[in-house]
């Protein structure tokens, strides 16, 4: 399983990437305010701290962000105990886990950044989303214009985004169901853009010389036009399979097939294992990873997870309809197993 870096700043910089609009909208459209953000979180020169309120304790992070003759550089520092920390130059990944005296290293494939490779805001995402402006506000002595990302029915959330007028950089980013109902909130605490950024910053501050150094096998891409040997026969409206691959599951040594649903914003990973070996049981059930819902289901011979963060419902709703393919068939291609089925209404 890839590492990855702490939930609350891989969920705010997703978000920045999902709502990249197309560069032909107008000045006083959402959308290119949208795509402004996206630009300005990934090619932009800065250093902030960040506070994450969700499910749990409160989050503080430390974000360092360069570029510089066309290489990257990232380092993310869990302020909250156990003091986690995330190193990125170009492809190189490093987690440093000081609770575990270990740091783990991976080259990531994509050579894409820690906010992850994500889909455009399209005409397709808005027929499940509203995209409006809203008020403005002063945040950290800034005028911030608050962008709302709506969805059009229960099956998917929304996002509120007070976005800085200067720098395009997204203040206060909130996650919120579809009736308005704040759910996780990331807001900037203090923000320096554009200024100088040393190497140095660009180092773990923590004493390694005793961690253990492990590399972990890259996860390998997602693989676009391949077979699925399982049918989901139950999506809901605007939701598509997009891409199937392979990942390595905590306390199992087959790899279960990772299917990925989306809506070109929100995603649902559906993991498909086996039986599980002792002393892993068949699992049912609903259970919450920080704004990630998750829902179990065991059946026929398989162990079925899905994970989004989306209702729980639609999780449930989506892995109801997984089943292997009739042995008449060898295999599904994309296309057939993402055609939309019958949907219940909301």
């Amino acid at each position: 399983m890839s590492i990855r870096p702490p939930r609350a700043w891989l969920w705010l910089a997703a978000v920045a990437g999902l709502l990249s609009a197309c560069v032909t909208c107008a000045d006083d459209d959402p959308r290119r305010w949208l795509t402004e953000m996206n630009q300005a979180l990934a090619g932009r020169n800065y250093q902030a701290e960040v506070l994450h309120r969700g499910h749990g304790p409160v989050e503080k992070l430390r974000i360092f962000h360069r570029v510089h003759e066309g290489h990257v550089a990232e380092r993310l520092v869990n302020m909250s105990p156990p003091g986690r920390e995330f190193v990125r130059h170009d492809a190189e990944l490093q987690c440093y886990l000081p609770d575990q005296g270990t740091v783990l290293t991976e080259t990531r494939s994509d050579r894409g950044s820690l906010f992850g490779t994500v889909p455009t805001f399209d005409a397709d995402v808005e027929k499940n989303y509203r995209v409006e402006f809203g008020g403005r506000a002063r945040i950290l002595s800034r005028t911030a214009r608050l962008v709302q990302v709506t969805p059009r029915d229960a099956y998917r959330f929304g996002y509120r985004l007070w976005i800085d007028e200067e720098s395009k950089i997204p203040l206060v980013t909130e996650l919120c169901d579809a009736f308005g109902q704040k759910l996780e909130e990331v807001l900037f605490t203090s923000l320096e853009i554009d200024g100088p950024l040393p190497d140095a910053l660009f180092r773990t501050s923590l004493d390694t010389s005793r961690y253990v150094w492990s590399r972990q096998a890259s996860d390998p891409p997602p693989v676009q036009g391949a077979t699925v040997p399982w049918r989901l026969s139950r999506m809901p409206p605007g939701f598509r399979l997009s891409s199937v691959g392979e990942e390595h599951m905590p306390g199992s040594d087959q790899p279960a097939t990772h299917l990925v649903i989306s809506d070109g914003l929100a995603s649902v990973s559906v993991f498909i294992e086996g039986p599980p070996a002792p002393p892993r049981r068949p699992t049912n059930g609903r259970g919450q990873a920080g704004s990630a819902a998750v829902y179990m289901k065991f059946t026929g011979g398989h162990q079925i997870t899905a994970v989004g963060e989306v209702p729980p419902a639609t999780l449930e709703f989506i892995a109801s309809g997984v089943s292997p393919v009739p042995p008449a068939r060898d295999s599904l291609d994309l296309a057939d197993a993402a055609r939309p089925r019958v949907q219940p209404q909301p």
